[in-house]
Formats: C-alpha cells, structure tokens, sequence
C-alpha cells in the first residue's frame, strides 16, 4: 500500500461513468475469509481485469458481481442500484443484464452451435422461433462462427468453442460481459485471437467487459483498468491500468506479478 493507506490506483479513470461498484465487500465461504474491503468501480465501455495468483479469490468475486455470492459486508452497485438489497425476482432481472463466458465455453454438447445460442432467448423472451434463429445466426458472426452454426461442441477446436460461448453469453444484448479466464487452455495464436475478439466487441457494441485472468500477455493486451487481489492479505492492493501499475507500482506484490518473466525478455 501507499503510505496514505490507499490502493494505488489511476485518477485518470475518476469522472468515467460507472457501470459496477463495490463498495467495502466482504466475501467468505462459512467461516473462511476469501477477500475483504474490496472497494472499486468498473466503468462503462471498460475492459475491466480481476487479477492475482492462483486461489487469491478473483472467480469468487466474479461470482458475487454476477449475483451467485452475497456478500458478507458491503454492497455491490450495478447501475447504481444496489444489488443484493433488492427483491429477488427484480435481482433476477438485473442480472439478465449481464452475460459470462465460463472457462471452458459451458456450451451443451448434445446442442449444436446455433442452438446453443439460441437457448437463453428461447428461455427468457417471447420471439418467435425465426426471430431467435435470426439472432442466433448474427451473433455467431460477431465472433466469426457464421458458417458453424450446425456444428456440434466436439466437432469445433477449443479457441472456436470460446468464441460459440461469447455468442451464447452476448445472447440478450447484455450491457456487461464477464469473461473467467479466457486465455485458458489456449495456443498463443488461439489467445491472441479472442483477446482481439474481446477489443472488437467492446468498440463495437460499446459493451462493458469484466475479465478474470492471470494471463500478462492478455492483461496487457486488453486492459483498460484493473484491480489486483493479494491472497495472503486477503484484500486488494491495487487498481488502475496495467502497464501504468507494472511500470510505476510502488508495492512490491504487484510489481513482482507483473513484471514476473520480464528480466527474461
């Protein structure tokens, strides 16, 4: 921490429009204390990424912004309203809001493409079944699977079933989208392709982008801001851009992570 006691963080982020806000959570499991005083904002039209090391709790938060957790303390704002003090049935809908791609893309093997991303349209609005195959076939597009609609999961390459997870998360025009670990099981190539992905949606649609990773080559690639979680003070450390924070950070941890690998280059 700096000697004020505060993250350090990027004033240049202050007066940008905020789209998600945590505001002094605390997260556990039972009596297990995962991470405490988490207070930052996500702002709109942002590539936001959750980073740390491994166990330091980054999916866990990811899990209470998205409405799965509640949070022990504090409140979690998402378009200024406070999530978990409201009713369920209007959580649920706020909620609808968001979309996530899981790690391994989470898609139903025996659903083709198509009806993969068909499937939350068909649950949650009253279109029609041409209307819905419309959609579908669009956004599997924006993410360069038009001619793979009728393809099964197994028949696809693991950076394609990604890609079919982003068009199934983007199903009902979400304002925010949360990726975990994205990069994950990925060739370099296949990676650099859905960081690319991932820039283009979020200058396209102007859609908020919440990213959980620990991959530096995709964190520097995406990054607009960012906080850092510390799994031995169980708490954040840091927020703000990361290249600014891995070539100006005065805390040792985050420089370290991410600088890890750099004497090599």
């Amino acid at each position: 921490m700096p000697a004020d006691g505060a993250p350090d963080r990027d004033p240049a982020r202050d007066g940008a429009q905020v789209q998600i806000g945590l505001r002094d959570v605390e997260l556990r499991y039972g009596d297990t204390l995962v991470q405490r005083g988490l207070s930052f904002d996500i702002h709109r039209g942002d590539v936001f990424v959750v980073m740390g090391g491994s166990g330091c709790g980054k999916s866990t938060v990811m899990r209470c912004i998205t409405g799965l957790l509640e949070p022990r303390a504090g409140r979690v704002l998402m378009q200024a309203v406070s999530l978990w003090e409201l009713p369920p049935g209007r959580r649920t809908r706020l909620m609808r809001r968001n979309g996530v791609m899981y790690q391994s893309g989470a898609l139903w093997s025996s659903m083709t493409l198509a009806e993969n991303v068909a499937l939350p349209l068909e649950q949650y609005t009253a279109l029609d079944a041409a209307q819905i195959r419309d959609i579908a076939e669009y956004k599997l597009a924006l993410v360069g699977l038009a001619d793979y609609g009728a393809y099964y999961p197994a028949e696809i390459s693991g950076g394609m079933r990604k890609r079919a997870g982003v068009a199934r998360a983007m199903a009902l025009d979400p304002d925010t989208l949360f990726f975990d670990e994205p990069s994950a099981g990925l060739d370099p190539i296949s990676a650099r392709r859905l960081d690319e992905l991932i820039l283009e949606l979020r200058d396209s649609l102007g859609t908020t982008m919440v990213v959980i990773s620990h991959d530096l080559d995709s964190i520097f690639a995406i990054g607009d801001d960012s906080v850092f979680l510390d799994g031995i003070s169980k708490t954040m450390l840091a927020t703000g851009n990361p290249r600014r924070l891995r070539d100006h950070s005065d805390i040792e941890q985050v420089r370290a992570f991410l600088n890890r690998g750099r004497e090599r280059t």
